[in-house]
Formats: C-alpha cells, sequence, structure tokens
C-alpha cells in the first residue's frame, strides 16, 4: 500500500471525519434549512459549514473509491519496480539451464600397461566404472618407440582415436594405411571386423586419447569404415574466453562434419582463466568429462575444483556448467551419447550382445571368417 493511500484511510479513521459525517446525517434528518426570499439569496452559516464539510469528503471518497482501487487492481508486471525486473533477469542469467547436469562421480584415470610395452591411464572400463552406455572403454596414452599396439582383431564397436601429441601410424588387413598427428581424428568403425596395428610415428612420446563406443545389435556386423579429419579440417569455435574443437556434434552454433552412427557428441574444450561455459548436452543422454589439463568446477559453482587425469561421470540434465578461477588455461573433452539399452558382453576386443556372439566371434577370427577372411594371411609392417 502506497503512503499516500495509507494517509486517505487514516483521515477517513479519524475523529474529524466520522464525527462531522455523523453530524451532517444528524442535521439532514431533523432540521430543514429557512427558504430564503425573493431576494438575492444570502447563504447561512449552516449552509457555509455544510460546504466546507462536503466538499472535502467528497474528494475523499473520490479518491477511496475511484483512484485507489485502480492502483491496487494494476497487474503485477505494470507495478512491478525496476529493481525487481533486474533481480529476475539476473536470476535467469546465473541459472542458464533449467537442470543443470552435476558431477555425480570422480575417477582419477590410473596408469596400466597396455598393448606391447605402452602405459594407458585408464578411467570407463576399470571395475569402479565398466561401461556407461553407450561407451565401453577410455584411455590416456603415452607410448614411446618401440612400444606400441601391434596387429590385433576389433568386432562390434568403434574406435575414436584423438591425438594431442606426436603421431601414431595406423595400419589394417584391407590395405588401409596412414598417420594421424597432433590435433587429427581417426574415427574408426569396426563393425563385423577389422584386424590392424596402431604405432608411434616418431620419436618421443606420443600422447592421445582413445573411446571405445559401442554399436547397436543391428550395426555390429556391418562393413568397416573409417573417417578421418586433420587438425585444420576440425570444426572450430571461439566465445567469451572460451574455444572449442568439435569433434562430433555441435557447440556455440557450430556442427562437426563427422558422422556418428550411435548418436554421439565429442569436444575438446581449452578455458582461459576465469571464464566460464553453458554448454547442452542432449537430455537422456550419458555424458563424462575428461580434464586433459588445468583445474576446473565442473556442474555447481559451488563445486571443489577437479584437476587433470580425472574423469567425471555427469548426471542427467539439459546442460553442463564449467568455470575456471585458477590462473592458468583448462583443458578438458566433453563427450555424451545416446545409451542403446542393450546388453553389453566383452572379451577383450570383441563386444557383442551375448555370450554365443563372443563365442562366434573368437571362432571367425581364429578361422578367418564372417569378416576375418583377410587375417589368416597377413601382417603389418610394424610386426
Amino acid at each position: 500500500m502506497t503512503t499516500t493511500m495509507m494517509r486517505l484511510r487514516q483521515q477517513l479513521a479519524s475523529p474529524i471525519y466520522t464525527s462531522a459525517i455523523a453530524r451532517i446525517g444528524s442535521r439532514a434528518h431533523h432540521h430543514r434549512l429557512p427558504i430564503a426570499p425573493p431576494q438575492k439569496p444570502r447563504p447561512s452559516t449552516h449552509s457555509k459549514l455544510l460546504l466546507l464539510l462536503i466538499v472535502p469528503l467528497l474528494v475523499v471518497v473520490f479518491l477511496f473509491f475511484v483512484l485507489i482501487p485502480t492502483v491496487v487492481l494494476l497487474p503485477p508486471d505494470r507495478t512491478m519496480s525496476s529493481s525487481s525486473s533486474s533481480s529476475a533477469s539476473d536470476a535467469a542469467a546465473s541459472a542458464p539451464f533449467e537442470k543443470p547436469r552435476a558431477v555425480v562421480k570422480k575417477l582419477l584415470a590410473e596408469s596400466q600397461s597396455e598393448g606391447q610395452g605402452a602405459t594407458v591411464r585408464r578411467s570407463i572400463g576399470r571395475h569402479e566404472l565398466r561401461n556407461l552406455d553407450p561407451f565401453l572403454m577410455l584411455d590416456e596414452f603415452s607410448v614411446s618407440k618401440p612400444a606400441g599396439f601391434p596387429d590385433h582383431p576389433h568386432r562390434g564397436f568403434e574406435t575414436v582415436t584423438y591425438m594431442l601429441e606426436g603421431a601414431f601410424t595406423h595400419q589394417d588387413f584391407a590395405g588401409h594405411k596412414g598417420t594421424i598427428r597432433a590435433g587429427d581424428v581417426q574415427w574408426m568403425t569396426a563393425g563385423r571386423g577389422i584386424v590392424h596395428s596402431e604405432m608411434p610415428a616418431g620419436d618421443g612420446v606420443q600422447n592421445g586419447l582413445q573411446l571405445w563406443i559401442n554399436l547397436s545389435s543391428n550395426d555390429k556386423m556391418m562393413e568397416p569404415r573409417y573417417q578421418e579429419l586433420q587438425s585444420k579440417d576440425i570444426s572450430r569455435a571461439e566465445k567469451d574466453g572460451v574455444e572449442v574443437r568439435i569433434i562430433a556434434g555441435e557447440a556455440f552454433g557450430v556442427r562437426s562434419p563427422v558422422y556418428t552412427r550411435t548418436p554421439t557428441m565429442y569436444m575438446d574444450f581449452t578455458m582461459r582463466p576465469g571464464s566460464e561455459l553453458h554448454q547442452p548436452v542432449p537430455e537422456g543422454w550419458n555424458a563424462f568429462v575428461y580434464i586433459i589439463d588445468g583445474e576446473g568446477v565442473f556442474g555447481r559453482d559451488k563445486s571443489a575444483p577437479v584437476g587433470a587425469h580425472h574423469c567425471l561421470v555427469l548426471g542427467p540434465g539439459d546442460g553442463l556448467s564449467v568455470w575456471n578461477r585458477s590462473g592458468a588455461p583448462l583443458r578438458f573433452a566433453l563427450v555424451g551419447g545416446q545409451p542403446l539399452g542393450e546388453p553389453v558382453v566383452q572379451h577383450g576386443p570383441f563386444v557383442m550382445n551375448s555370450r554365443a556372439e563372443i563365442q562366434q566371434a573368437m571362432e571367425d577370427y581364429y578361422y578367418g571368417k564372417n569378416g576375418f577372411e583377410r587375417a589368416t594371411h597377413w601382417t603389418s609392417s610394424s610386426a
């Protein structure tokens, strides 16, 4: 209620007005004013008093019953103060997602031996996180010659190799051969069967990420295929101190040309000190973050910062918020995918839906059939 309204109500409740109204009503009922002579009328003392009392009362009644209800009945948005409107805008800006994703599991990727003398930091694929549908494994590898990953088979899933430093040479039993260097990506769909090798292409440490993505039962026996992108061909975007390389999916309105058999997003973000990021993630998808370098706050702005080599599993929601409050750049991969909701049976490099299918894959590889026909007589040049 405004100050004017309060004063008017106080005035109406004042003894001055109540007594005056009572006197007016009494006089109007019990007393007749004398009839004026035909000459020019002369106002009596009673008439003057009546006029002096009625005029203010009419003003008060008009204000109370006409103007005040109009002010009170205005819609809320029309009477909202500018400070209230500003507060609402600030609240909307600080909450960019209706259901922000929080970190529900944190794993430090631990070093282990893999391949031939190679060392990897594995997060997804360990007993603490066997898989995260549709993701089967995530390794950060650091390999120097002569170590590597010599001839080995795959069936039933995809491998995505993203080089962070150095170079790796790949060759397979179908005659495909190539080298991926820092910033390059190889997206290989093993399908019904591939036998290949992955070995360091230069001196020093070769560092990168390899992600395994499951295929649906309908796609497990498809023909193998490759998608390879050089660093210069990977989509990029930058906004408010945040740079992103879009390996798959879309960020800042920019989309990757990579086709994903299993719907997937894969992004490499670098955030400058003091920057923040609010990246949508499709609802219903599983998603995780792998921190490559630096430290940041993920999910909730009050969360403790998390450093390099941690894998953060994200809960349900429609987007991820990240803050870099350190004095150094923060680099991490954000990966999300649509769950397949199918049984996962894995035996080494074979991933199928049942034990019978795993047994069949082992027999096919051993006898060189059903996609492994060329495996019997092939060896890579690095073997």
